[in-house]
Parts: C-alpha cells; structure tokens; sequence
C-alpha cells in the first residue's frame, strides 16, 4: 500500500510518499512506514495564478504516474484571517483533488488539528514539534524541509494511522 500526502498551497505544496507492507497494517513496530520520496512544488509568485495552478496539477499527475500511490491524503483548509489567502490556497487544493480524481485514487482529507494530533499526540503542536516526530516515526536523518514537506508527510501518516484504527 501506498500513499501520496499533500499539504497544499499556491507557492508551495508539499509532497511525500510512504509505503506500507499490508500485514504492517496489523503490528505495532514503529518500522512499518517506508518513505519513498519527498518534496516540494514551488511556483513563482510572478507567474499568473492559472499558471501556477496548471504547474501543481501537472507536478501532481506526474508524481501521481511515477509512484502510483493507492491512495492520496490531503490537508484540509484552515485560515482565521486572509481570506484572499484561502480562496487561491483552496484553488490550489482543488486541482489537487481534481488530479486525483482523475487517476480514480481514493482520497483522505484531514484537518490540522487531526493531523497534530495523529502525529504528535498533541492538538496543538508547534511545526517544528510535528517535523521531529514526522523525522521519528520515518526514522530519517533530519526533519526535511521546507516545512510543507514535513506536513505532507504527516499528511501521509495520519491517513496511513486512520486506516490502521479503522482495520482494528
């Protein structure tokens, strides 16, 4: 089983994609997860913003056609302020989902504070708090960055986690 998580934005969207063996799904041993790969897709800011949207669907299809991910996690939007901020963000997100439902993957999506919660037991945990347990839990040799990757990746294991107590 594989899974491709994605922290969305417009400048950035980070991605990273973990493997599970199925009979993982059943032992406790913080081995189970394989990282594949990880990383971030970053647009310039100059560009129009359809350009930019263009460039992360066509980044997501890619990674979507190279490491054939089973299913696809994805962070849900949460913002108290800039709502012009949330609307591009959330445009962002969409051709996201909009990629995946196209490959016919299934799709998780997660909030923040499950995220948080999932990866570091603690609802409201600092971003560096959750790129070391993301760092643990992977077993990598440093937190990897920038930060949109590391949430990506606790995209990944949340959803990877919620499978796990769903089995159970």
């Amino acid at each position: 089983m594989r899974v491709l998580g994605i922290d969305p934005g417009i400048s950035r969207t980070g991605w990273g994609v973990i493997a599970v063996q199925n009979s993982a799904l059943r032992r406790s041993s913080g081995q189970e997860f394989r990282v594949q790969n990880y990383g971030c897709i970053e647009t310039d800011a100059k560009e129009k913003v359809e350009k930019r949207l263009e460039e992360i669907y066509t980044e997501i299809l890619t990674l979507i056609e190279k490491y054939s991910p089973d299913e696809l996690a994805i962070e849900e939007l949460f913002f108290n302020t800039n709502s012009k901020t949330a609307f591009v963000v959330g445009q962002a997100r969409g051709v996201v989902l909009l990629a995946g439902a196209q490959k016919k993957i299934k799709i998780g999506i997660y909030t923040p504070l499950q995220v948080k919660i999932a990866v570091s037991g603690y609802g409201r945990a600092e971003k560096e708090q959750v790129g070391k347990m993301v760092k643990t839990i992977l077993g990598l040799q440093s937190i990897p960055k920038p930060d949109d990757t590391a949430d990506a990746l606790a995209v990944g294991l949340t959803h990877l986690f919620s499978r796990k107590i769903n089995r159970l």
